[in-house]
C-alpha cells in the first residue's frame, strides 16, 4: 500500500488490493507513522461470517500485517531510524510499535487472542515479534508469522565457517553476559510467570540461511539446543538480558511495553529455513521468496 501511495497507484491500478481480496480479506484499517505519514502496516478483516460457526476452527477474524523497510525518500529516514532502534534494543520506544500492540490489545480484548494473527517482514517482523512477545509474556499469546526478522547479534553463520569456532564464540559470549548478570543479581529465574508464559508461545519464524539480517536465528536456536544438551541451559537463560539491562539495570522505562531481554530471546519457536542458494541479498532478504510454491522441497523445519 505504501508503494501504491508513493507511485500514485489507486483504484484498478492498485497492486496491493488484489492480494488481500484473493484470500477473502478486506482492508479494515491502515496503520500510519505519525512522523512521516507513511503506511507501515494494515489491519485486515476476514470476510468469512463467524456468526454461524463460532466454535469451528477457522482462519483469524483479523490480521495485523507490518511491512519491511522501504529505502525511498518518503520513508527512508523513519525506517532507518527504526532499524537502528533494533540494533540498540529500544524498538519499544517507537510510535509504530505502540500503535501495533495497542491494536492487538483491542482485538484480543474484544474477540479473544485466537481471533487475531500478526505478521511482519524485515523491520515489520521486528515490530511484530516484539509485540507478540510482550502479549505472550502477559498471558495473551497470538499466532505470529515472522519473515526475515532482524537479530541484534553478529551474523556468525555468515562470517565463520568452522562450526567449532562458532560454538566457542557463542559459548564465550553467553558465559560473559551470564557472569555479569549473576554478579549484578539480574537472575529473575526461569520459573517467573512471565518466562513461563513466554515459553508456551511458538511464533513461526521464516529465515534464509544466506540472509545476514536473520540467519543468526539458525545458530541461535541450534546453540540453545546444544546448551540444553550439555545441561548449560541456565547460563544461556542468564545471557538473555540485553546489554542495556546489564549496563544500566532495569530501571523505570518510559514505555510500559518495554522488555529487558533481547528481542530474539525466545524459549520456543517454529523455524522454517530456506536453504535455496540465491543470487543476491535482495533475494535472500525479500518477501517474494516465501511465495515460491516449490519452496517446501528445499526447506527444513526446526521446532525448538
Amino acid at each position: 500500500m505504501e508503494r501504491d501511495k508513493q507511485q500514485n497507484r489507486c483504484g484498478s491500478d492498485s497492486q496491493a488490493g488484489p492480494w488481500w481480496a484473493f484470500y477473502r480479506f478486506s482492508l479494515y484499517q491502515q496503520l500510519r507513522d505519525a512522523s512521516d505519514g507513511s503506511i507501515y502496516g494494515a489491519i485486515f478483516q476476514n470476510d468469512i461470517s463467524y456468526q454461524n460457526t463460532p466454535n469451528s476452527i477457522v482462519p483469524p477474524r483479523y490480521i495485523i500485517a507490518l511491512r519491511g523497510t522501504i529505502l525511498r525518500p518518503q520513508t527512508m529516514t523513519c525506517d532507518v531510524q527504526l532499524n537502528i532502534r533494533i540494533a540498540f534494543e529500544n524498538l519499544h520506544r517507537g510510535g509504530r510499535f505502540v500503535q501495533a500492540i495497542q491494536a492487538m490489545q483491542y482485538f484480543v480484548a474484544t474477540y479473544g487472542n485466537t481471533a487475531i494473527w500478526i505478521a511482519g517482514h524485515s523491520l515489520g517482523a521486528g515490530l511484530a515479534l516484539l509485540a507478540g512477545k510482550i502479549m505472550a509474556m502477559y498471558g495473551c499469546p497470538v499466532e505470529a508469522y515472522i519473515f526475515n526478522p532482524p537479530i541484534s547479534l553478529i551474523p556468525l553463520e555468515q562470517l565463520v565457517e568452522s562450526e567449532d569456532l562458532k560454538c566457542a564464540v557463542r559459548l564465550a559470549r553467553d558465559i560473559l553476559k551470564a557472569g555479569i548478570a549473576r554478579v549484578l543479581d539480574l537472575n529473575e529465574g526461569q520459573e517467573s510467570h512471565l518466562f513461563m508464559n513466554l515459553a508456551s508461545w511458538r511464533p513461526h519464524l521464516f529465515v534464509n540461511q544466506s540472509d545476514p539480517i536473520c540467519s543468526e536465528y539458525i545458530g541461535y536456536f541450534n546453540h540453545r539446543g546444544d546448551m540444553n544438551e550439555l545441561q548449560l541451559g541456565r547460563i544461556e537463560r542468564l545471557a538473555r538480558y540485553s546489554i542495556r539491562r546489564i549496563l544500566f539495570g532495569g530501571g523505570e522505562s518510559s514505555s510500559s511495553y518495554s522488555s529487558e531481554e533481547h528481542l530474539h530471546f525466545l524459549p520456543s519457536a517454529i523455524v522454517m529455513v530456506n536453504t535455496i542458494i540465491s543470487p543476491d541479498f535482495q533475494t535472500d532478504h525479500g518477501i517474494h521468496q516465501w511465495w515460491n510454491p516449490m519452496l517446501g522441497q528445499f526447506s527444513y523445519q526446526i521446532i525448538a
